[in-house]
C-alpha cells in the first residue's frame, strides 16, 4: 500500500514552473479519448499521441479529453499549450498534490485521489485524478492504466440521463462523482474484511490475524488522509463564484459533498473498529491462554495426591517394604488413585472450572 508521504517524482532538483521530465511508469502505454457531444450527437476518438491541437472551445459541443497513463511531460505541453493551461497545474498534474480546488478565472483545476484494490497484489492503491474544467471542454489526467469513467462513457454513448443536455460543469460534476462512489466501493471490501477477521479474532485468534488488523488499521489511517482533503477540495468547489459552474450543478457538488461526509463518518468508525479488533485480539490471546492454565492446573491438581501417594509407598523403609509384601496393595494403591481423581474430577465439574 502506498504511503500518503511518499514522493513518487524527483521534482527537488528543478527549478520553478518546470514540468518534470521524470514520471513513474505506467503499466500500459499512453492514451488520449477525445469526446465531442452535444444533445444529438456524440463523437469519440482514441489516439496514443498528440497530433495537431485538440482545440474545440470554439463549438457549441462540449469536449472531454481523458488522457490516461500519462508519462511524457511533452504530452502535457502540447496540450497545455492549446488549452493555455498555466505551468505550474502542469507542473501539479505531473507531481503528488494533495487534493486541492483552485479558479484560474478561464478554468478550474481540480486535483482529486481516486481508490481502488489492485488486482495483482489485492492491497490498497491510489491514482491521482486531475480535472481542468473550461468553458465548454473538460481535461481529465489519469495516471494508472484503466477505465475509471467507464459508466461516464456508456452514459454519453447512450444518451443516458441528462449528462449530455448539461454543461461542462455538469460533466466534471460526474467525474467527481464517479471518483467518491470508488470510495463506498472500498468501504464495502472494507467492511467485508472486518467481518472475517472479527470471526477470526473471537474463534480462532492466530498471528496472521494480528498482521491483518495492523494492515486494515495502515489502509484505514491511508484512507482518512486522502477523504479529508478531498472534502475541502468539493467544499471550495461548490462555494467558489465562477461562471463556469452554474447554481444548478452546485447542487450536484452539494450532494458529492455529502457523500464525502458520510465516507468520512465511515473510516472514523472503522478506525474505532480497528482499534477495537486489537482489544478483542488481545483478550482473546489472554482467554486462550487462561483456558490453557486452567487445564494444566486441574490436570496438576489431581495428580499432586497421586504423586503424594506413590512417593509415600515408595520409601525403602522395611516397614514400608512389608507392608507392600501382600499381592493386593498394588491394586488397592491404584484404586485409592482412581478414586481421588474421580473425586477431585466431579468437584471441579460441580464448581464449573471446566
Amino acid at each position: 500500500m502506498p504511503s500518503a508521504q511518499t514522493k513518487r517524482y524527483g521534482l527537488m532538483d528543478l527549478p520553478p514552473s518546470t514540468i518534470p521530465r521524470l514520471r513513474a511508469q505506467c503499466n500500459g502505454e499512453l492514451e488520449i479519448t477525445v469526446a465531442i457531444y452535444d444533445e444529438i450527437s456524440y463523437r469519440e476518438t482514441s489516439v496514443s499521441e498528440v497530433n495537431g491541437c485538440f482545440l474545440h472551445q470554439k463549438e457549441s459541443a462540449i469536449t472531454w479529453i481523458d488522457v490516461q497513463c500519462l508519462h511524457r511531460a511533452e504530452t502535457l505541453d502540447a496540450i497545455g499549450e492549446c488549452y493555455g493551461i498555466h505551468p505550474l497545474v502542469l507542473e501539479d498534474i505531473l507531481s503528488n498534490q494533495r487534493p486541492k480546488a483552485e479558479d484560474y478565472d478561464n478554468y478550474i483545476f481540480v486535483v482529486l485521489k481516486a481508490l481502488y484494490y489492485s488486482a495483482d497484489t489485492a492491497d490498497l492503491d491510489i491514482d491521482q485524478v486531475s480535472v481542468i474544467l473550461g468553458k465548454n471542454y473538460v481535461l481529465s489526467f489519469r495516471e494508472k492504466d484503466g477505465d475509471l469513467f467507464k459508466g461516464i462513457r456508456e452514459h454519453l454513448r447512450t444518451a443516458k440521463g441528462k449528462i449530455r443536455r448539461m454543461g461542462a460543469d455538469y460533466l466534471a460534476y460526474a467525474l467527481i462523482d464517479s471518483i467518491v462512489d470508488r470510495y463506498f466501493m472500498v468501504l464495502e471490501v472494507i467492511g467485508g474484511r472486518f467481518e472475517d477477521i472479527e470471526d477470526e479474532v473471537v474463534t480462532v485468534p492466530e498471528r496472521s490475524t494480528l498482521m491483518d488488523i495492523y494492515t486494515l488499521k495502515r489502509e484505514m489511517l491511508f484512507l482518512r488522509h486522502s477523504v479529508w482533503p478531498m472534502r475541502e477540495a468539493i467544499s471550495g468547489l461548490g462555494r467558489m463564484d465562477s461562471v463556469l459552474i452554474t447554481d444548478n450543478t452546485k447542487i450536484y457538488l452539494r450532494d458529492v459533498y455529502d457523500h464525502t461526509i458520510q465516507v468520512i463518518d465511515s473510516v472514523e468508525t472503522y478506525r474505532d473498529m480497528s482499534a477495537s479488533l486489537l482489544d478483542t485480539y488481545l483478550s482473546s490471546l489472554s482467554n486462550k491462554l487462561n483456558e490453557i492454565i486452567k487445564v494444566l492446573t486441574i490436570i496438576s491438581t489431581i495428580f499432586i495426591p497421586m504423586t503424594f501417594l506413590t512417593g509415600l509407598f515408595g520409601m525403602n523403609v522395611q516397614a514400608m517394604i512389608n507392608a507392600l509384601a501382600s499381592p493386593w496393595t498394588f491394586h488397592c494403591i491404584v484404586a485409592v488413585m482412581v478414586a481421588i481423581a474421580i473425586t477431585m474430577l466431579s468437584y471441579f465439574k460441580r464448581r464449573g472450572w471446566f
